[in-house]
């Protein structure tokens, strides 16, 4: 009889394992609603107590200026659980931010579908912000936009940014200012508004020293006129290190990676489609591929 090799041997052991054991895959961490401080039932509202609120129900607003959910105070946790906050009842010229926050620190937005607003999640001069596990779609300005230090944006899914009226000038999915953590988001679909000469931004990174943007993937990005489309774009930052990214469009005026007056690290990207690939701005680091 002919013995089984040690490879087959582990095969047939792994096979045999439950497939909760066999396949591990990463810990969202939604909220049970018995850890909730409070909960967001309607919209707007204002949270003005620490702790971590949730939604248990899809909500929409149809005001068209300020914001569905305000953040009023520090170390504020919105999970909402995969519901949805909505906003396309004020149309496409609404001035309306799905969750809001200006200088509160510690905010953590995480679990939420957040649609039909002129920006999805708007957290300026929020340090330590972390925006985690959302989902964007059919916002008109920017779905993501986090301004502050020490800030992580990861594992958002931001789909149909733009297509807005035309005083909307550029476009981006995903903005930043200040030091911060870009990781494993995937976006597709940035439109130009409206107006003319329209650029449009995957991946917009301003200012900040050692800000990283890695394993994010940025698809069809549609500028008009002369406008350019951008895959992953820095600017007035130091030392951002810029790996492992994926960026693709239809032969497209624009760049795939663009860094600001040698001040980028670039390694093991790979950009497709652009007329510029990746800039001469960028230190090239090794493993980039441009098609």
């Amino acid at each position: 009889m002919r013995l089984a090799s040690p490879f087959t041997a582990i095969l047939l052991a792994m096979a045999a394992l439950p497939a909760q054991l066999a396949i591990s895959t990463p810990a969202h961490a939604v909220e049970t609603f018995h850890t909730c401080t409070g909960f967001i039932d309607s919209i707007p509202t204002t949270i003005s107590t620490q702790g971590t609120w949730c939604l248990r129900n899809n909500v929409s607003t149809s005001i068209t200026s300020g914001a569905a959910i305000t953040i009023a105070t520090n170390n504020v946790t919105i999970d909402c659980n995969d519901f949805k906050i909505g906003g396309l009842g004020a149309g496409v010229n609404t001035n309306t931010s799905g969750i809001y926050a200006s200088y509160k620190l510690n905010a953590t937005i995480r679990n939420c579908s957040i649609r039909g607003f002129r920006t999805g999640i708007n957290l300026g001069s929020a340090d330590a912000a972390v925006v985690q596990d959302n989902r964007l779609d059919q916002n008109t300005y920017r779905g993501i936009s986090v301004s502050g230090n020490g800030t992580l944006i990861q594992r958002n899914q931001v789909n149909d940014t733009g297509a807005g009226p035309a005083a909307i000038t550029e476009v981006s999915a995903i903005y930043t200012s200040g030091s911060t953590t870009v990781e494993d988001n995937i976006v597709q679909n940035v439109i130009a508004s409206n107006g003319t000469n329209v650029s449009v931004y995957g991946f917009q990174i301003t200012s900040g020293v050692g800000s990283s943007v890695s394993r994010n993937i940025a698809r069809n990005l549609v500028a008009n006129g002369t406008g350019g489309s951008y895959g992953i774009y820095t600017s007035n930052g130091l030392k951002a290190f810029i790996t492992g990214n994926r960026v693709a469009v239809t032969n497209a005026n624009g760049i795939g990676i663009r860094c600001n007056a040698s001040n980028g690290s670039a390694k093991d990207n790979i950009t497709w489609g652009f007329s510029t690939g990746i800039d001469s701005g960028c230190y090239n680091d090794g493993g980039n591929t441009s098609h």
